[in-house]
C-alpha cells in the first residue's frame, strides 16, 4: 500500500520506518526542509534501539522517501497519518494547531486525487483528546473538496527504547472508524505485525479510541505513582519495597508491570497525557479526582531524591548556598534509559535544585549529554563515561537506569568520589551488599545503609 506519514517526530519516524519495513511504499513529509533534507542524507534526529537499522534499509531500497510536501504523495496514497506534535497548552490542553493545520492542508490537496479514487483513509496517529476525529473531519470538509475521504483514530501505544519491538509485534491495534472500508484499509496495514505477535484488533468509534489512548497512559502513570507512595511508606515503616512490590505483583489481577519505583515518571506521554485528560474532564463537568493525585503525587516523587541529598548532607533551608563546595556526580539524564528524551526529566530538576544550593554537578548519560547542553548549556560538567563523572565527587546520584550503570565496577568508582556515598533513585543496588562493602547508600523504598 502507499502511505503518507505527516511528521517526522518520534511517532512519525517510527512509524514510516515500520510501515516501509512490512513491503509499504512510504513517503514521509515534514514542513522543515532542513530536517527533510537530513533524513534523505540518512541522518535521524533521534535515539531508538533498532530504529537506524530498518531506516537506512528501507532508505536504501527506495521505499521509505521524504519530501516537505504532502501533495507529492496524496494522489496516489492509500492512506495519510498525522504524525505531528500536539504539545501542552498553558490551560493543560492539547494543543492540535498543528493537526488542525495539516487538515487544512490534505483538504486543499484532495483535488489531486481522481474523482473516482477509493475515499483516501486519513488517520489521527497523533495523541489527540476526544472529538479530534470529528473536527479534523469538518476541516477538511470546510476546504470544500468534493473527494471522498474517511478520518479514523489510530492512538499510537510505543514505548520509548522499545517503540520498533512495540510497532512490530504490538499486543492490541486499536482503530476508531465509522465504515468497513476505512477498517479494511487499517487492517491490511497492521495485518502483518498483528500475524507476527498474535495481538489483538478493536475496532470501535472515534471517540472510544481517542479516549483509549489517554485512559491507558492515566493507568500506567497511576500504577508507578502509587508504588512509589507505597515505597515512601515502606521507608518510614521499616519495609523493604522490592519485597511489597514482588508479592503484590505475582496477583494475577495486578502483575508485576509498572510497579518499579523511582524518581517520578517524565517524558513526552504522561505528564502532558494527564494533564490533557483533566483538561477534558473539566470541560465536560467531570473531577478526575484519582488522576488529579497522581499528578501531585509525581510531583512530590520528583523531589525525593534531592530531598535525600539535602537531609544527608544537613542543608537547612535559610543557610545561604549550604552546600557551597560540594560536587556531585549524577548518573542519567533522559527520563528512561534506551533514549535520548529529556522531556519532563526529573535530572534538570535536581541539577537546578543542587545548583541553587550553591553545589556544582558532573553529568554523565549514554545518549541524552548533547540535548541536556542543548538546552542548559555549561551549567554542569559533561563527563565521557560514567567513571571520570565520579572524579572527585563528594557523592554520586543516580537518575536513569541504564544497564551500564548496574554493571559498574562500584570499587573503580569509590576510588574516584571523596567518599563512598551513593543516592540510587533507580534501585539498581541491593542495600545488604552496599552495606558490605562500606556505602552509605540511599534509595527508593528501603532501608538506608552505612
Amino acid at each position: 500500500m502507499r502511505v503518507l506519514i505527516i511528521g517526522s517526530g518520534y511517532v512519525g519516524l517510527v512509524a514510516a520506518a515500520c510501515f516501509a519495513e512490512a513491503g509499504n511504499e512510504v513517503l514521509g513529509v515534514d514542513v522543515d526542509a532542513a530536517k527533510v533534507e537530513r533524513l534523505k542524507k540518512g541522518e535521524i534526529p533521534i535515539f531508538e534501539p533498532g530504529l537506524d537499522e530498518i531506516f537506512h534499509r528501507h532508505l536504501a531500497s527506495g521505499r521509505l522517501a521524504f519530501s516537505t510536501d504532502l501533495r507529492d504523495g496524496l494522489a496516489e496514497a492509500d492512506a495519510a497519518f498525522i504524525c505531528v506534535g500536539t504539545p501542552q497548552a498553558e490551560d493543560g490542553s492539547a494543543d492540535l494547531r498543528f493537526v488542525m493545520r495539516v487538515a487544512e492542508q490534505i483538504g486543499e490537496a484532495l483535488s489531486l486525487r481522481a474523482v473516482d479514487a477509493k475515499p483516501l483513509v486519513v488517520v489521527d496517529k497523533s495523541t489527540v483528546p476526544v472529538g479530534t476525529a470529528a473536527r479534523v473531519h469538518g476541516v477538511i470538509q470546510g476546504t470544500g473538496t468534493d473527494r471522498a475521504f474517511e478520518v479514523v483514530s489510530n492512538p499510537e501505544f510505543l514505548r520509548e527504547g522499545s517503540a520498533i519491538q512495540d510497532f512490530l509485534s504490538p499486543d492490541r491495534v486499536v482503530v476508531g472508524c465509522g465504515s468497513d472500508h476505512a477498517e479494511s484499509v487499517m487492517k491490511a496495514l497492521y495485518e502483518p505485525f498483528l500475524k507476527a505477535s498474535g495481538g489483538k484488533w478493536f475496532r470501535m468509534d472515534p471517540a472510544s479510541a481517542e479516549l483509549t489512548k489517554y485512559a491507558a497512559n492515566a493507568m500506567l502513570a497511576l500504577r508507578i505513582s502509587f508504588i512509589n507512595e507505597i515505597a515512601g511508606l515502606c521507608e518510614s515503616v521499616g519495609a523493604d519495597v522490592d519485597c511489597v512490590k514482588t508479592a503484590i505483583g505475582a496477583d494475577h489481577r495486578i502483575g508485576p508491570a509498572f510497579l518499579n519505583p523511582g524518581p517520578g515518571f517524565g517524558g513526552s506521554c504522561f505528564p502532558k497525557d494527564l494533564q490533557a485528560l483533566l483538561k477534558t474532564a473539566r470541560e465536560h463537568g467531570h473531577s478526575l479526582m484519582v488522576l488529579a493525585s497522581t499528578v501531585e503525587a509525581n510531583r512530590h516523587q520528583k523531589q525525593v531524591l534531592g530531598s535525600k541529598v539535602r537531609r544527608h548532607f544537613g542543608v537547612e533551608g535559610g543557610a545561604p548556598a549550604p552546600l557551597a563546595g560540594k560536587h556531585f556526580a549524577l548518573w542519567g539524564l533522559a527520563f528512561k534509559a534506551h533514549t535520548d528524551d529529556i522531556r519532563e526529566t526529573m535530572s534538570l530538576e535536581l541539577i537546578d535544585s543542587l545548583i541553587s544550593l550553591g553545589a556544582t554537578v558532573a553529568v554523565h548519560d549514554f545518549e541524552a549529554m548533547p540535548a541536556v547542553k542543548s538546552k542548559i548549556g555549561s551549567k554542569v560538567t559533561y563527563a565521557p563515561d560514567p567513571i571520570a563523572c565520579c572524579e572527585g565527587a563528594d557523592a554520586l546520584l543516580i537518575a536513569t537506569e541504564w544497564p551500564q550503570y548496574k554493571a559498574a565496577d562500584l570499587g573503580l568508582v569509590a576510588s574516584k568520589l571523596k567518599a563512598k556515598v551513593m543516592f540510587d533513585g533507580r534501585n539498581l543496588f541491593r542495600p545488604e551488599a552496599m552495606k558490605a562493602a562500606g556505602w552509605v547508600y540511599h534509595s527508593i523504598g528501603r532501608r538506608s545503609v552505612g
